[in-house]
């Protein structure tokens, strides 16, 4: 009985807000026929589980969820059950390894990795893992973090962009609205690059440049911030600029997307931790047709310039995004316009299929292990 119920966990999941609310929705709602019991924060308030066929289980407490998570893991594997974990990483690949049996069998645990920091001892660790779990299922977001797994031994992979199954709004049709405004989207994080914009934001100030601009301000998942964006937000505070709009709370789905609508999405993101981390909002922003000014050598650099969707700067100086800002704003329509472009061919799979195809219990047996592969049909 167990092997009809696909078991996802997400300990960071607390609200409809944030990005791993939309993957899980967007799983959920993709995998008509299966049943979901999604493991989630110990407060989790969730208004989008109506669906008969997806039970929310709050599990997690948040200094706990490590522990949580190895007796849950044990339990569920015990019982033959199948597992996603949708936000994973190196630590659930050593807790599954520990309380797991040696292999786990083919097509019950599927892990989808997000981001890797890595040092030459975690990396001698993954390979040991690999060597001792052949049968994993690892889906990443790039083929960069991709081609990092199997080179750790991980053979049986896939790429997933986490893009809604049918985002709110879809892809932005009709006319190309006229700009509205330059956006700092989502959480408010140092690799996020947010001291860098809030910089910005002074300079416009100081040279008295008169550009709209809306920033969100929320914390992560649990409402915190690191020290240097703490600081940033004080700055931001006592910046006096007109055309400056602060988001403080954390915005529902619709309102959210509504944000870019006429805007330049401004990513200034680390390009050490985004050289191979896919941006959810870079997404987001192609997806409603928004255009985007980021920086060289990360993932969204290579896909801006892919689909001439923005701007690429070599280094997030004030003055070099400033011009890039600009730039993008005297072209606006050109710039949304092929912004659109690459939100729609990004869009144009159904990113789950692959997925929801191995989930489903009719295939418990039939997956390919020990170094077969799956095709990563996903891109």
């Amino acid at each position: 009985m167990s092997d009809r119920v696909v078991h996802i966990i997400e300990p960071t999941l607390v609200s409809d807000a944030g990005h791993c609310s939309i993957v899980v929705q967007s799983l959920c709602a993709a995998g008509k026929g299966l049943r979901f019991r999604v493991w989630v924060g110990r407060e989790a308030q969730l208004a989008w589980t109506e669906d008969p066929n997806v039970e929310v289980r709050p599990y997690f407490y948040r200094r706990l969820r490590r522990l949580q998570a190895a007796w849950l893991y044990w339990r569920l594997l015990r019982r033959g059950a199948r597992v996603l974990i949708t936000t994973a990483g190196r630590t659930d690949l050593v807790l599954l390894n520990l309380v797991g049996p040696k292999p786990i069998p083919p097509g019950r645990v599927f892990l989808y990795i997000h981001q890797l920091r890595l040092n030459p001892r975690k990396e001698a660790v993954l390979r040991q893992l690999a060597s001792q779990q052949p049968h994993l299922v690892m889906i990443t977001t790039t083929d960069a973090l991709e081609k990092t797994l199997r080179a750790y031994g991980f053979y049986n992979t896939m790429v997933i962009l986490p893009i809604a199954s049918s985002p709110i709004d879809g892809v932005a049709s009709g006319a190309i609205p006229e700009f509205r405004h330059l956006l700092v989207a989502g959480a408010a994080r140092s690799d996020k690059g947010f001291s860098t914009a809030v910089d910005f934001i002074d300079h416009l100030a100081s040279e008295r440049v008169a550009l709209p601009i809306s920033i969100q301000i929320s914390g992560d998942h649990y409402g915190r911030y690191d020290k240097a964006t703490r600081t940033a937000i004080e700055r931001l505070k006592s910046i006096q600029y007109p055309f400056l709009q602060v988001v403080p709370e954390t915005l529902t789905r619709q309102d959210y997307v509504r944000l870019f609508r006429g805007a330049i999405c401004l990513q200034p993101y680390d390009r050490g931790e985004y050289a191979n981390k896919l941006s959810a909002i870079t997404l987001d922003a192609f997806t409603a047709g928004a255009p985007v000014v980021t920086i060289a050598s990360t993932w969204m650099a290579e896909v801006v310039n892919r689909f001439e969707a923005g701007v690429v700067v070599e280094e997030p100086t004030c003055e070099a995004l400033l011009k890039a800002i600009l730039t993008v704003r005297h072209e606006y329509a050109r710039y949304a316009s092929s912004a659109r472009r690459a939100g729609s061919v990004l869009t144009k799979h159904d990113q789950w299929a692959a997925l929801i195809s191995m989930l489903n219990p009719k295939t418990l047996g039939s997956e390919r292990a020990g170094g077969g592969g799956y095709e990563p049909s996903c891109r």
